[in-house]
């Protein structure tokens, strides 16, 4: 079936749904760490805590996958059905996530809220390689990350916007403050909003052949033979990617876990009060615990604050190149390795910086968090089997989720160990990671994956 070029805003639709999702990963990675330490978690157990995310995304993004390649439907097409589903979901866990009672009951939503966004989100990676000729897709990708960035921004902003607004950042005691429970309340809103949006303005195309496809979805369920299969048959390039992403998602989950502890303690001077060390029957100790734990709330916000600054350099990185590869082919992996060692610098730079400076870290990060969400996807697209798109977007998750349960089983606490015992250092072990994953862009060779040629042949 020969695929017509789309518009910007043919693209800019189908791909809205992502500021919803955005907004969702966005509220999870700023602010859970923020409600696991008001809840009294440990900072050395927050790693552990996390461990739900990626879990849920190496279940959950290959069975979508698998399904959604399977699915058909004349009225709902292959990958909205996904969509939907997802984004209900998602937004009743993002609305309760805030009113947990209890430390337990906040990693068990988490667990919900990240299967949930998951069940939406691997879709809207195959909806691009479905849609789009070969030569859009870098295009499509980045578009997406333009939305992603203004998402990531909105987002993280929100629990300090409703407090400047007079929304109380003061809770008593193992209570999650009224500003960050509005905040999560419009992400849920915003979340379904978006998906709905794309699912009533975007149609998918049928099935190329719709005869050997209903033959493929009548066999009997080959799930985990076909999955392990293709895992063993996987194409070189996505090899190759899949050390890329080990690296650039060991040092993100790192950021989504500790930076609020390590930017609280470190950069702000206001670490989370721990309630055992004041006696809570003495009034002036009581209102010591206030006034600190109060502190944190409010370092809490400008740190989310200032980690929404990469979501709005993500923004701007990825509408320069929607400019430029709307009409030009763009060097992908070049464009991938430089931006990741960038950002590498800017998380490396946080142990030297000040609170009024810290934005500018995460004005470096932006960079590679913008490349991360379009490039690697980019080439993958250009490396797979078209009819198993939704399949091989699945299975590179694995890259995705394998570096974050490493990180989250202990990983991060033993290297940053490595360099002492501040908190601080596990965002120098995020800049030393993500220059990594840089420099392993000079392993795709692939021409295909590079940039896109006229003559297309995935033999690599």
């Amino acid at each position: 079936m020969e695929k017509r070029r789309l518009s910007f805003w043919q693209i800019w639709n189908m791909s809205f749904g992502f500021l919803g999702i955005q907004f969702g990963f966005a509220l999870q990675g700023g602010f859970m760490s923020r409600i696991f330490q008001t809840l009294g978690a440990d900072i050395h157990d927050i790693p552990i805590m996390w461990i739900a995310a990626p879990l849920t995304g190496l279940l959950v993004q290959p069975i979508i996958g698998y399904l959604s390649d399977r699915t058909w439907s004349s009225k709902w097409g292959r990958r909205r059905p996904y969509f939907l589903i997802g984004a209900v979901l998602s937004s009743v866990a993002l609305f309760f996530v805030p009113y947990s009672p209890a430390l337990w009951v906040a990693a068990g939503f988490l667990w919900i809220l990240d299967a949930s966004i998951n069940i939406s989100m691997e879709p809207f990676r195959a909806l691009v390689a479905d849609k789009l000729t070969e030569s859009q897709r870098t295009y499509g990708f980045v578009v997406q990350t333009l939305i992603i960035g203004i998402g990531t921004w909105i987002a993280s902003n929100l629990p300090w916007i409703v407090s400047q607004l007079g929304v109380s950042d003061s809770a008593a005691s193992g209570v999650i403050p009224d500003s960050v429970k509005l905040a999560f309340a419009i992400g849920a809103f915003v979340f379904l909003i978006s998906i709905l949006y794309t699912v009533f303005t975007t149609t998918e195309y049928p099935p190329e052949d719709m005869e050997e496809f209903e033959k493929e979805r009548a066999k009997k369920n080959q799930f985990i033979p076909d999955i392990l299969n293709n895992i063993g048959n996987m194409p070189l390039t996505m090899k190759k990617l899949g050390v890329i992403q080990f690296f650039s998602w060991f040092a993100f989950f790192t950021m989504w876990s500790l930076a609020n502890p390590a930017l609280t303690e470190h950069v702000f001077n206001t670490p989370a009060p721990v309630q055992s060390v004041y006696d809570m029957t003495n009034a002036a100790q009581a209102e010591a615990f206030n006034i600190a734990n109060t502190a944190f709330q409010k370092s809490s916000n400008l740190v989310g604050s200032a980690m929404g600054v990469y979501g709005l350099s993500s923004m701007l990185f990825a509408l320069l190149l929607v400019l430029y590869t709307s009409k030009r082919r763009v060097n992908r992996k070049f464009v991938h390795m430089f931006s990741l060692i960038i950002g590498g610098i800017g998380f490396i730079y946080m142990y030297y910086t000040s609170p009024e400076n810290l934005k500018y870290c995460f004005v470096l990060i932006g960079f590679a968090w913008g490349s991360i969400l379009s490039m690697p996807y980019a080439m993958l697209s250009s490396s797979v089997d078209p009819k198993k798109m939704g399949m091989f977007m699945g299975i590179f998750n694995m890259f995705i989720v394998i570096p974050q349960i490493i990180a989250a089983l202990g990983g991060i606490n033993y290297i940053s160990g490595l360099l002492g015992k501040d908190t601080i250092n596990a965002m120098t072990i995020a800049g030393i990671s993500l220059i990594i994953a840089g420099l392993c862009n000079l392993l795709i060779t692939n021409k295909n994956a590079i940039s896109y040629q006229e003559e297309t042949t995935i033999n690599e």
